[in-house]
């Protein structure tokens, strides 16, 4: 039998997480409005909260702990980023899946990414999805991925919230709890 479409490059769906920041923002509606709590006549006088609802899932993401409404909306879009990541899975077809971003940043077995790069959640989203669709099992999503399985436990383990669900994930199917 014949199993080159297994080697084959696969157009995959891009991720919400991992799309341009203006491509995102279409889906998105951006509120502002004031803060409470301590800050003082600025936080009371001054929009500087901001919300942002991704309208095709309804996942929102709040940030108004800064002073300035435009760092609040850096903080609030990688907060949406990474709730985007967590929260929604993209089919993973046959073949050769990683995405172009993910062969950048993967480099002879090892992923290099700083957890604060505006990359993080795009590649986060990408290993979530490839280990859902390998049945959470960590080997396989590595070798689909080719890099090692320490050094995709450790991209996951760099968000903490994204660790705990998959390992909720994998204790309600009867797996072993993951370590970092």
């Amino acid at each position: 039998m014949d199993f080159d479409f297994l080697d084959q490059p696969v157009d995959r769906p891009v991720h919400p997480a991992a799309l341009e920041i203006q491509t995102l923002l279409k889906d998105c509606t951006i509120t502002r409005g004031r803060a409470s709590g301590p800050g003082g006549q600025h936080r009371n006088k001054v929009e500087t909260h901001i919300t942002v609802l991704h309208k095709p899932s309804g996942i929102d993401a709040q940030a108004g702990e800064r002073r300035l409404a435009k760092e609040n909306q850096s903080v609030v879009i990688r907060r949406l980023r990474l709730k985007l990541a967590m929260r929604i899975r993209v089919e993973v077809p046959n073949g050769d899946i990683r995405s172009a971003l993910w062969k950048t940043r993967c480099v002879k077995k090892r992923i290099v990414c700083n957890p604060k790069h505006r990359d993080y959640p795009g590649l986060l989203a990408e290993a979530l999805d490839v280990i859902e669709a390998c049945g959470l099992d960590v080997k396989k999503a590595a070798a689909r991925l080719e890099c090692s399985t320490t050094q995709l436990v450790r991209l996951i383990g760099e968000h903490r919230p994204a660790l705990e669900q998959l390992n909720q994930s994998r204790e309600d199917r009867g797996l072993h709890r993951l370590k970092v």
